[in-house]
Parts: C-alpha cells; sequence; structure tokens
C-alpha cells in the first residue's frame, strides 16, 4: 500500500478541500472525530449538488481516522450477469460453479437428485450463516480479516520487499481494477476497503450457490399431487408466484435504502457517516431482508408443492434470524447505537457563586436518560436524596419471585388448570367444562379489566379507592399490576388447556392437510410470541400494564419499535397464536373462541384504550408505517379513495366512540414507560486459544531465565498480611512469623494489575501472560484450563487477536546483563503489561499470572500468589438511624470500589457520590453485576443489577444499602438499633 498523501492530522477544512482535488489519495484526519464530521459534511455536500446517483461520490472513513472517497461497485447480480459490465477472473469462477451446479442437476439420476441437493444446499446454507456470520463476527470485534490482511502484506507493493506473493498482488490488482474502473486505484485505497472488495467475492460465490441450489432441490422435489384440482393448482401457483414477487420486491427496496455498502456488510470494514431516509420495504416489517424477504421461499414451496423444500425453506429461515440475532444485530448496536460519552461538568462552584446556580445551570445532557426513574415520592428538592423506584418487574421467566404473591397466585393457577386438562378425559362434558372456563376468563380479561381502566381514566376509582385506606399510589399500582397479571396468565392458560382437550392427533399425517396446518398454527403461534415481546420492549413494564392510567409521569407519545409499523399490533397480529391454535386443532370451538377473543381485543382497544390515549395526546397517528408502504403501492386512482386501515376501522364505529367521549380531553405529556434495551444477547467475548499442550521446541530454554513480578508500587496493591479472625483459637489469632523475605500481596476488587516479565533474549515471539485461580491448575508445568480471555501477549502485533495486545504497556525491551543483581551477566528481554477490566477476576480469591511458551501452554514462570479482597464495612459502632452522616460515610466506602467497578473509564466512573453513572452502565449489564458483588461482600446485601443501573449514581446506592441495613437491622445480632420483640 502506498502512504497517504499529506502530513498526517488534517483537520475538517483540510480533509474538504484536499479529497475533491486528489480522490486517488486517501487524507489521514487529526482524530476519528474528525473524521466523522469531515465524511457526513463531504457527504451532504455531495448530496446538494443535484448530480445523478452515478456520478456522486461517496466518501468513507477507516477506523483509525483516514478518509477516502469509496468507489462505486454493482450488486451481486449485474455484476456478474450484465453483459455491460466488466468481467474478471473470479466472475468466471462464480458462473463455472453455477453452471456445474445445474449440469449436475441434470446428470444426476432421479433418485439422487433430491437428497443431494438437500445436502447441497445446507452446505451453502451453513457456509453463509455460521462461515459468513463467523467471519463477519471476528472482523466486528477483532478486525481480524483487516489483520490477515496486513500479516500477509497480500495488498502491499512487491517494490518494498515486505510482499512475498508478487503474483498474487498483481492478479488481485488486475482484478479489483477491472471491475471498479473509477475513482479507484489498488495501490492506494485503504487496505479496509481492499480487504472488503475481495470479502465481497467470497459472499456473492456463497450467497450465489445458496440461492441456485435451493432453486434445484426445489425443482428436484417438485411434483403435481395426486387429484389435486384444477383450481387448487391455480392457486398454488398464483400464489407462490405472488409471494415470490414480493420477495424480489422487498430485496430491490432494501437494496435501494441501503446500497452495496451496508448489503454486503462493509460497516463490518470501513464506515460511511450520511443521511439514510429509511422508507419503503422498511416500514413496513423489522429487519424486512430477513423477516418479510424470505417469503419468496415460501411461494417456491407452494410451487413446487413439497413438504420436503417447505421444510428445508424453514430451517434456512430459522437460520437465517439466528444470525441476524447473533451476529448483525450486536453489530449494528455496538457501531451505531454506542452508548454516547458521558458529559460532565464542574460541580465545584465558585466562591461568589451559590450551590443553587450550579444546579439551575446544570443542562439536561449531563444525565442519563434514565434519570426519571430515579424519583420516588416526596420533594426532590429536599435535603433527603431522591428514592430509587422499584425494579421488581413481573414480567419473563427470569423474574418469577416466590416471595411475591402475584407469582405464586399465577403459578398456583397454572399447575391447578394444566393439571386438571391434562389428567382428566377428554370427553364431551370435560371439553365443554374447560371451553366455558376459558370463555370466562376471556371475559373478565377483556371486560373486568377494561371497565376498571375505564373508571380509572373517567373518574380515578381505583386509586380513590386506596387513597380512602390511607394507602398510597404506589401500592395502588402494584395491585392493578398483580390483578393485571394474574388475569392475563390466567386467560392464555385456560385457553391453552381448552385448545389441549380439544386436539387430537391426525391418524395420518400424510392425508389432507395435517402437516400443513400444524405448520401454519406454529408460525402464528411464534408470531404472537414474537409480537407480545417486541410490545414490552418498545413500552416497558410501565407501559405494557397500562401505566399511562394510573402515573401522572409520562414522557411524549413516541413510535418505536413494533409501532414504527403498525399502529397497534395487538388489533392485527396480536393474537395470530390463538388462530393458531384454532388451525391446529381444527376445532369449531376453538374458532369460535379465537373469534371471540379477537372481537374482545378489538372492543377493549376501542372502548377502553384508545379513547383514554385521545384523552391524554389530544391526536393519533393515523397511518401506520405498513399503511402507509400499502397506499403508496396502490395504483394513483385507487389512492385517492383509499385512506389507511387505521383509518378505515376508526370511520366504521365512529358512532360509538362518540357515545362514550364523556369526558373532557385532558393535555398531558405523554404516557409513562420505561425503554428497557437489549442486553447483549451474547457477550463480547476474546477468541479462546486453540493451541497444543506439549511443544518440542522448549530443548534450550531455562525456565530460570524467565521471572513474573507484580508491581506492588502502584494504588490498591500492597504487601500485607491476612487478616486476623476471632473465630481462631488464641494462638491462631497471633501474627504470623516469616523465616524469609516473603510478603502477602494483596490487590483490591477491580484494581488493575501490572506485571513485569524478564525473558532471554531468543524467547518465543507469540509468548502470552495468563491470570489463573490459584486452584484451578494442578499443574505447575503446563496449564490445562482455559484463560477465559485473561491473557495478554508479551510482543505487539504477534497475535491476529486485536485484543491481545490491550494491556501491554512496555513490549519486550532488550537489557544489558550489567544492570542484574541476581549474578547473572546474560543480556535479557524485559517488559510490563497491566491487566484490567474483562482480564481481571471480578471476585475474591488467590490468583497467579502464568508465562507460557510461544503460543502454546507450557509454563515457563509462575508469580507469587496474590490475593483480590473486598475490605468488609465495618459497621458494628454504626447507627443507621442517622441517616445523613451514615450515608455519607457508605458514599465515601463505595466511590472507590465503584470506579474500580467501571474500569475507571472517565465515561462511566463517576468522580463524585452526586454524579451519574455513564450511559454505558444501563446498557452492559457486567458493571452492574460487579457493583452488586461488591455490595454484597461489603455490606452483605445482595441486590438486583437492575437496582444499580437504575439508582445511577453512588448517592442514591449508598441511599438504598442505608436503607435495607435500617430493614434488617431488628434480625442482626450486631445492630445498635431497636431490638427485635420479644
Amino acid at each position: 500500500m502506498s502512504e497517504l498523501v499529506g502530513e498526517a492530522g488534517v483537520d475538517v477544512d483540510g480533509l474538504r478541500e484536499r479529497l475533491p482535488q486528489h480522490p486517488e489519495a486517501p487524507q489521514e484526519a487529526e482524530s476519528v472525530e474528525a473524521a466523522q464530521e469531515a465524511v457526513k459534511t463531504l457527504n451532504e455536500d455531495e448530496s446538494k449538488k443535484g448530480k445523478d446517483d452515478k456520478d456522486k461520490k461517496t466518501y468513507g472513513r477507516t477506523p483509525d481516522g483516514t478518509v477516502f472517497i469509496v468507489a462505486p461497485t454493482e450488486d451481486m447480480v449485474s455484476q456478474l450477469f450484465d453483459p455491460t459490465q466488466p468481467k474478471n477472473a473470479s466472475d468466471i469462477a462464480i458462473v463455472t460453479v453455477l453452471a456445474y451446479l445445474c449440469a449436475l442437476l441434470y446428470f444426476l439420476p432421479q433418485s439422487w437428485k433430491a437428497p443431494v441437493f438437500a445436502v447441497i444446499f445446507l452446505f451453502w446454507r451453513a457456509c453463509y450463516n455460521v462461515g459468513i456470520g463467523w467471519l463477519l463476527h471476528m472482523q466486528s470485534h477483532h478486525k481480524r480479516l483487516v489483520v490477515w490482511a496486513k500479516k500477509s502484506h497480500i495488498f502491499e507493493n512487491p517494490d518494498t520487499g515486505k510482499n512475498p506473493h508478487p503474483f498474487l498482488y498483481r492478479f488481485l490488482k488486475q482484478e479489483m481494477e477491472t471491475k471498479i474502473p473509477r475513482d479507484y486505484k489498488f495501490e492506494n485505497a485503504p487496505i479496509e476497503f481492499n480487504t472488503w472488495l475481495m470479502f465481497r467475492r467470497l459472499v456473492d460465490l456463497i450467497l450465489m450457490c445458496d440461492f441456485t441450489s435451493y432453486c434445484l432441490f426445489a425443482i428436484a422435489c417438485g411434483s403435481h399431487p395426486t387429484g389435486e384440482k384444477l383450481s387448487m393448482t391455480i392457486a398454488r401457483w398464483v400464489g407462490g408466484l405472488l409471494l415470490v414477487a414480493f420477495n424480489l420486491w422487498v430485496k430491490l427496496d432494501a437494496h435501494r435504502v441501503v446500497g452495496n455498502f451496508a448489503w454486503s456488510w462493509g460497516d463490518c470494514f470501513f464506515l460511511i457517516d450520511q443521511e439514510l431516509t429509511f422508507d419503503g420495504v422498511y416500514e413496513l416489517a423489522p429487519h424486512p431482508m430477513y423477516s418479510v424477504g424470505y417469503c419468496g421461499y415460501y411461494g417456491i414451496s407452494m410451487m413446487a408443492a413439497s413438504y420436503n423444500v417447505l421444510f428445508i425453506s424453514i430451517i434456512a429461515h430459522a437460520a437465517q434470524l439466528i444470525f441476524l440475532v447473533l451476529v448483525e444485530s450486536p453489530h449494528i448496536e455496538r457501531t451505531y447505537n454506542a452508548p454516547p460519552r458521558q458529559k460532565r461538568v464542574d460541580t465545584a462552584p465558585e466562591d461568589n457563586t451559590s450551590l443553587d446556580d450550579v444546579k439551575h445551570g446544570m443542562d439536561d445532557a449531563q444525565f442519563p436518560p434514565y434519570k426519571t426513574r430515579l424519583m420516588s415520592v416526596g420533594d426532590p428538592s429536599t435535603n433527603s436524596p431522591p428514592q430509587p423506584s422499584n425494579l421488581h418487574h413481573l414480567i419473563g421467566l427470569q423474574n418469577i419471585d416466590l416471595h411475591r404473591v402475584t407469582d405464586v397466585s399465577a403459578i398456583v393457577l397454572q399447575i391447578y388448570m394444566y393439571t386438571f386438562a391434562f389428567f382428566t378425559p377428554s370427553t364431551t362434558l370435560w371439553q365443554t367444562f374447560f371451553v366455558v372456563n376459558a370463555v370466562v376468563w376471556r371475559l373478565w380479561y377483556s371486560i373486568g379489566i377494561g371497565s376498571i381502566l375505564q373508571q380509572q381514566s373517567s373518574k380515578k376509582r381505583w386509586m380513590r379507592h386506596f387513597l380512602k385506606y390511607g394507602e398510597t399510589r404506589e401500592e395502588a399500582w402494584r395491585q392493578w399490576k398483580g390483578i393485571y397479571h394474574i388475569a392475563m396468565v390466567s386467560c392464555y392458560t385456560s385457553f391453552i388447556c381448552a385448545a389441549w382437550k380439544m386436539y387430537g392427533l391426525p391418524e395420518d399425517w400424510t392425508i389432507g392437510m395435517a402437516i400443513l396446518r400444524h405448520v401454519i398454527g406454529f408460525a402464528l403461534i411464534a408470531l404472537q410470541i414474537y409480537t407480545v415481546s417486541s410490545i414490552y420492549e418498545s413500552l416497558g413494564e410501565n407501559g405494557f400494564y397500562f401505566g399511562d392510567f394510573f402515573l401522572d409521569e409520562a414522557p411524549k407519545l413516541t413510535y418505536s419499535g413494533i409501532y414504527r409499523f403498525l399502529n397497534n399490533p395487538e388489533r392485527t397480529i396480536g393474537l395470530a397464536g390463538v388462530w393458531g391454535a384454532a388451525i391446529i386443532t381444527w376445532s369449531k370451538a376453538i374458532f369460535l373462541l379465537a373469534f371471540l377473543s379477537h372481537a374482545l381485543t378489538l372492543c377493549f382497544i376501542q372502548f377502553v384504550e384508545r379513547p383514554h390515549m385521545l384523552k391524554l395526546y389530544r391526536s393519533l397517528r393515523e397511518e401506520s408505517g405498513v399503511s402507509r408502504s400499502i397506499k403508496r403501492s396502490l395504483p394513483s386512482p385507487l389512492q385517492k379513495w383509499t385512506g389507511s386501515v387505521d383509518k378505515v376501522l376508526d370511520d366504521g364505529v365512529e358512532f360509538l366512540e362518540d357515545m362514550l367521549d364523556a369526558a373532557s380531553p385532558k393535555l398531558a405529556e405523554g404516557f409513562s414507560h420505561f425503554v428497557t434495551d437489549s442486553r447483549t444477547l451474547f457477550k463480547q467475548f476474546p477468541a479462546r486459544i486453540s493451541i497444543t499442550r506439549i511443544t518440542p521446541d522448549l530443548a534450550g530454554y531455562d525456565p530460570n531465565d524467565y521471572v513474573l513480578e507484580i508491581d506492588t508500587s502502584q494504588p490498591g496493591v500492597a504487601f500485607g498480611e491476612a487478616a486476623p479472625s476471632d473465630r481462631m483459637g488464641q494462638v491462631g489469632q497471633s501474627p504470623q512469623e516469616h523465616q524469609d523475605s516473603f510478603k502477602r500481596v494483596t490487590a483490591q476488587y477491580g484494581v488493575p494489575l501490572k506485571v513485569r516479565w524478564t525473558a532471554p533474549l531468543n524467547h518465543g515471539n507469540k509468548d502470552w501472560i495468563g491470570l489463573y485461580s490459584v486452584g484451578d491448575n494442578v499443574s505447575r508445568e503446563v496449564t490445562k484450563v482455559s484463560s477465559q480471555g485473561r491473557w495478554i501477549a508479551t510482543n505487539k502485533g504477534a497475535w491476529d487477536y486485536s485484543n491481545a495486545d490491550d494491556g501491554i504497556l512496555v513490549s519486550e525491551q532488550k537489557v544489558s546483563g550489567r544492570t542484574r543483581s541476581d549474578g547473572e551477566t546474560k543480556d535479557y528481554m524485559s517488559g510490563e503489561v497491566e491487566f484490567s477490566g474483562d482480564k481481571l477476576w471480578w471476585k475474591q480469591g488467590i490468583f497467579e499470572f502464568r508465562y507460557h511458551h510461544n503460543g502454546k501452554q507450557n509454563v515457563m514462570a509462575i508469580s507469587l500468589p496474590f490475593e483480590i479482597r473486598i475490605d468488609r464495612f465495618d459497621d458494628e459502632q454504626i447507627d443507621y438511624n442517622a441517616d445523613r452522616t451514615v450515608r455519607s460515610t457508605i458514599e465515601q466506602a463505595l466511590l472507590p470500589v465503584l470506579q474500580n467497578c467501571f474500569d475507571r473509564d472517565p465515561d462511566v466512573a463517576p468522580r463524585t457520590a452526586d454524579e451519574t453513572f455513564g450511559p454505558t452502565v444501563e446498557r452492559t449489564g457486567k458493571y452492574a453485576k460487579r457493583v452488586v458483588y461488591a455490595v454484597q461482600q461489603m455490606f452483605g446485601i445482595e441486590f438486583a443489577a437492575e437496582v444499580v443501573q437504575s439508582d445511577g449514581s453512588v448517592k442514591n446506592l449508598a441511599w438504598r444499602v442505608c436503607n435495607a441495613k435500617k430493614v434488617l437491622a431488628p434480625y442482626s445480632m450486631l445492630s445498635t438499633g431497636p431490638a427485635t420483640p420479644d
């Protein structure tokens, strides 16, 4: 690769001036932020010039801040089959493979075609979802593909002497420049862009072979069912062709929006900062390329009239959704939705500035978006700190708490219903009983609950009842949540029991549409589960339980998540599962029950929920994303006569709304809800080292030449004795006497640990140091357990893992033997590394560092064992009723511990007890879990991780600890508070 033109560190104005004049020469910005601003500005300038899409230049940036012009590329199909596009050797290779697959279908015996192509398709599907998924994961997390390209020097000009493969260089140069004749020079393009181009060729091969092998498998399995009527045949083919045509439109429209860059995962390699309008198919469904974008598979299954094609389509679609969840969504979340840097203010006022002036001068942006959840009843301006709200959620298996009457009641009711359903005979009497039971619960869930909400909306009757008996608003809200939760669980449990009673296994699965009914039914059930989880994710627990009927503090009404596509998902797909159960059972009673459920739900929305929403927000969105998409797709004459789907439904029952419009509209800020971000579906974890246990090249290496030494000069790491305990005898409590110079090393919880290493001059280039618990390894010569990511390389650039070098403070340096104090005179290599963050153990215990040889697990040196500890808070003489003094003491004890738990990151860790945590704490659960463990060890109190995330500051957490100690004081033998009553 050639050097960048111009000096490094060009500012935004310089980039805007130079890049258009020298499009072939990438420019290095003075910082990543400057590169981001320059790229966004340059792309905006291009869009304002009114050029055609083909003439516009697109600017991108690499992770190190290099700004360059992204050369235009064509889509996969055009560059392969469009005769006007230039062709190269890789195009010919891909087309040859596709031709081979077609020829294989033609020449194979008839009985072999289906099984062979099933295996071929599954192979290419595995290459897509597993192979490409693994490559994208490694590139997204560790920049592995770019690291490989740098280490192999395949993009380096052979004239520099660094590229040992001049033929490969010339071949790649010809391949790339043939495909991209404009705004591109192979030797000048950033290595990230060239690596992406090579990756695209692999993607083109896999995706084309994947789709081609699927179509060939469908052809091999295609047949005409015996005895099928002509009308059914026509319906199958028309429906299948419509689904395929819709699939084609989805793919083309998605490509129109995101372009070749995002289509081929270019943002894993470099970024293009520009404003995109996600309209069209992106208003129709979430992740359209992976959701509705696979409907063509089911259309082909219909035309093939084969269950084998249908089942393999379901497998392919499920694999693609797993790919979305495990690979693409985490990358998108990390790349585009990273938490913002915390904005800090200096809270220390000047001498002539009052504290109130400082408080009033603070901007809302200084606080994370969850700050409103910290407030409880009371005036926040008082001296006492705001009391954090309760985060004891109800929804989800992970939130089941057998200490809560609501959960116990719901579980007991379910056990009762399921026991009766499974152990009673399926006679007409019992079937009638369970159907009637389901009807009763549905009536209560829709009409009974609806009447409570209607009365609460108009007269605040539910709230007034509890206030009459001296209860608080929070108690009324908790009781309502319990009532609604039990009603919801019982309603759907009774429906499941009724469906079970009416269901019977088909005697012959091959007769009729038994298999198809079950496939469609389970698909609808899965759709309802997805819809409900999406509603809960969008609204949060407060919104899910109709919190805007009970709580006054409500945010502005927004349409996010699933509400971006549908104004009210429950109206359409929210009850897909009950219809799926009806299709599976094929019972008239269950169909009637499903119809009743849907009708009552529509009435609930129209007569309870919608009037309250109008009263709160005055006006609601008339058209959903789906409505707009359908309306735009209609011919122009029909658009004049057709409104949105929601408007048609609203107009049909407008006269009923007028009868119920008794209360005058009131202005409100919006309805209250928590927006709970998706946790990391999977944690970013360092890849494990795949190694052999024994290496033959240990000859000539003396373990005595290797040394590991912990730096005890850093804060939080010191020499110390074991803490005495009064649980020991008199002799055991006396101080230990050492007969040597050994001193016990202790480190505070979460403190970064610096380690100095010494090795001979010929030590392995891939030597590495790991951190282990002392009791985990039985051998002192070979490490036989995984490091779980707690390792650091000794030499920079020796490993392909991007985080292997994280923590290297001083890479290997040659030290003269004359400086040695151990009597040896040989020169040696030395370096220093620092273990911090995820490379530490986040628990108390005894640990050790191990120096390993050349990428293997042969141990060359072991450090002295050291202890990670958390000092227990001494509260024997503390009166927790003295709120202010105690809370201040607890704040002082917690602050340094929490700073360690947050990796001492200035964007996350607070500097003072009053300062809020960075937004990363709420999005990344590991920080909160570290704090939970530390608080439990310090104070003997266990909190949920969500409590730490909600509290948002050391001050609030200290209040919570103090309050918990006061509550538990009567039951503590060491308490100085009030005694337990006799």
